[in-house]
């Protein structure tokens, strides 16, 4: 059932709900997990992990999405396993999650939804809403560049430039949502039930001690713990791992008010993924992040810069948003609050090919 995790009323999920009664943002009620003898071995995706979704569709949109690759890398006095969230069928982690929210929502009869988002969600919504047959608006902040359009574009999504800031596209998207399903990755919970099946990959690679992941909205913070938690339910796992968040500082809510520092108004940052100045469920990724025995990261911009040209001088091409949890793992350790004997994943989440421009500031290069 979807369930408002504050005052605890739930509503069934046969009908389509992007929030609660009063446009509060939702969870699902807690699920029993999976065990190993229930992996469908014979997908090579996400939907191997089936059975602990909330319910299986007639025909699931997948493409592929997930199983990704592990690499072990020296650095920082230790060894981390980075966790290559890019290799989905469109450059990010957010496949996952658009895969689950769009495939059972086509199942519930929405064909026409709208997301928000100039990046890797409205890339992923965009993508998967093709693949299934359905239509996607999304709505972007006038201010956009085109280029960050173009891959939605492509896929036949129509684009609406919303005049103003991030938020008020965000607000302008929830008005629309009389007109059109608001299948936000940002809002709707079986997104985070598709983020989940990255906890469900690392239990059956080999459950980590730790996982650090950039962190913008907490979307893979909550599918980690919502994961995790499944499979304690489920008696497959005796531990969770500790879950850390890596946030910018010039704009980190999350991980100021975990650090137990007092906010500060958002500043613009290179690490633009993980840019939310006003996340939805900011309390509880505090709460999966202290549950878990982790905690959160503070990021300067020089850090995340000399991460991602250090990343890509070893052939990793990522996004400056997720090289930032490698610098993370750099600062966990030198505090002591991970140790290099501990096997610790951390998760990048998005390709390089998409900040192109950025790693031309940093190289000087025009382009």
């Amino acid at each position: 059932m979807y369930l408002d995790p504050k005052s605890g009323q739930t509503w069934p999920l046969d009908l389509p709900r992007w929030c609660g009664d009063a446009k509060q943002p939702l969870l699902l009620t807690p699920l029993p997990g999976m065990s190993r003898d229930e992996i469908d071995r014979g997908k090579r995706s996400i939907w191997r992990y089936a059975k602990a979704f909330p319910f299986l569709p007639k025909a699931p949109i997948s493409m592929g999405e997930g199983c990704t690759p592990i690499v072990e890398m020296a650095m920082g006095g230790g060894t981390a396993l980075l966790k290559c969230e890019w290799f989905m069928p469109t450059g990010s982690f957010k496949d996952r999650g658009a895969s689950v929210m769009l495939s059972l929502l086509r199942d519930q009869g929405v064909m026409d939804v709208l997301e928000d988002s100039s990046g890797n969600g409205g890339a992923a919504v965009s993508a998967y809403a093709a693949a299934g047959g359905m239509q996607a608006k999304i709505m972007v902040p006038a201010s956009t560049s085109p280029a960050k359009t173009v891959q939605s574009r492509a896929a036949g999504a129509t684009i609406e430039l919303v005049p103003g800031s991030r938020q008020d596209c965000a607000d302008a998207a929830e008005r629309d949502a009389a007109n059109r399903f608001y299948a936000s990755h940002n809002w709707h919970p079986f997104f985070l039930h598709g983020t989940k099946t990255l906890a469900y990959e690392l239990w059956e690679d080999g459950l980590p001690d730790n996982v650090i992941v950039p962190c913008g909205a907490g979307s893979n913070v909550l599918g980690l713990y919502i994961g995790f938690s499944e499979l304690l339910r489920a008696g497959q796992i005796t531990r969770m791992p500790k879950i850390f968040a890596a946030q910018p500082a010039n704009c980190g809510p999350i991980a100021r008010a975990a650090l137990g520092l007092p906010a500060q108004l958002a500043q613009p940052t290179i690490a633009e993924g993980t840019a939310i100045a006003q996340p939805l469920r900011a309390a509880e990724c505090i709460a999966a992040m202290r549950e878990s025995g982790g905690g959160a990261v503070l990021l300067d911009e020089a850090e995340i810069a000399e991460a991602s040209l250090m990343l890509a001088r070893r052939g990793i091409y990522v996004e400056p948003t997720c090289a930032q949890a490698a610098a993370a793992f750099s600062r966990l350790l030198a505090a002591g609050s991970i140790a290099a004997r501990e096997a610790t994943v951390v998760v990048l989440t998005g390709t390089g090919l998409k900040a192109t421009p950025r790693y031309a500031e940093f190289l000087g290069v025009s382009i």
